[in-house]
């Protein structure tokens, strides 16, 4: 059977990988996917149909998703708002299932690049990092889950506990992940330091958003102060956005590699 030339593969730090090369050349390739595109799917999906559901609620549904237990002045309309009116709840059920798949692939990938850059370490330290990062990226991606097929309308009290499970694993791996990111590399390229560094400043914006959310809340929920679930709401859209963002930095960790779908045929000795 005829291989299928593949194209130089590259490893992590940009350079060719030349036992990479000659494996890939004994390959028949049957699929062939970037890591750069996989996550510009992965995260554009969902923020194209989050805007689209907000701009489609605020203009056919105002009234629906104004409406808040206080009956107070509002502006902004929440995530859980918009996404739980029709056909919007449709859409945003579509999105996140297209997103779950390539977040679990990115998962396991990220886990398997830690575990090869630590492999010299017998550190166990390390490795419990590695693992604390892969499972709260789990957790995370079925909280995002529960919250989108649980939605407030059908039944609150498990939504909103969801949520919050969302937001203390989302936080929490992402001060792990930078944490993991920085053992990982003892020296930086460029690249590394500015991914490193981007990620450092979406985790700031979301630990600031997460406490003006939790304050608005507040008062919102026990004293109906007018606006304060619009402030809510924009900073549940701040850290959407900002998580988001974050999960995309992949981008710049893993520039060159791509996804492989092959069979090998082994190499034949000849006299």
């Amino acid at each position: 059977m005829q291989t299928v030339a593949a194209k130089t593969a590259k490893s992590v730090n940009g350079q060719d990988d030349e036992n990479s090369d000659t494996q890939l050349e004994n390959m028949l390739l049957f699929f062939n996917l970037s890591i750069r595109k996989l996550a510009f799917v992965g995260v554009s999906f969902p923020l194209i149909t989050l805007m689209t559901c907000l701009v489609t609620a605020y203009i056919f549904q105002y009234d629906d998703v104004h409406e808040t237990h206080c009956k107070v002045y509002n502006v902004i309309p929440s995530i859980s708002a918009i996404t739980g009116v029709t056909p919007q709840t449709y859409m945003w059920r579509i999105a996140v299932a297209f997103h779950v798949g390539p977040r679990m692939v990115i998962a396991n990938v990220y886990y398997n690049y830690f575990i090869s850059e630590m492999s010299k370490s017998d550190s166990s330290t390390k490795s419990l990092f590695v693992n604390l990062c892969y499972w709260l990226n789990i957790i995370e991606v079925s909280a995002i889950c529960g919250v989108t097929y649980i939605s407030n309308r059908e039944n609150y009290p498990v939504h909103e506990k969801i949520f919050v499970l969302f937001m203390l694993s989302s936080l929490l791996y992402m001060i792990v992940m930078i944490k993991t990111f920085n053992m990982a590399h003892k020296t930086m390229t460029d690249r590394q330091r500015l991914s490193y560094t981007i990620k450092k400043i979406l985790f700031a914006i979301c630990i600031t958003s997460t406490f003006t959310l939790i304050i608005f809340f507040i008062k919102h929920r026990f004293y109906c102060h007018d606006l304060a679930f619009t402030w809510f709401a924009l900073s549940e859209y701040v850290l959407a956005v900002s998580n988001m963002a974050f999960h995309f930095t992949i981008t710049l960790d893993f520039p060159h590699e791509q996804l492989i779908v092959a069979k090998h045929f082994p190499t034949l000795k000849t006299d």
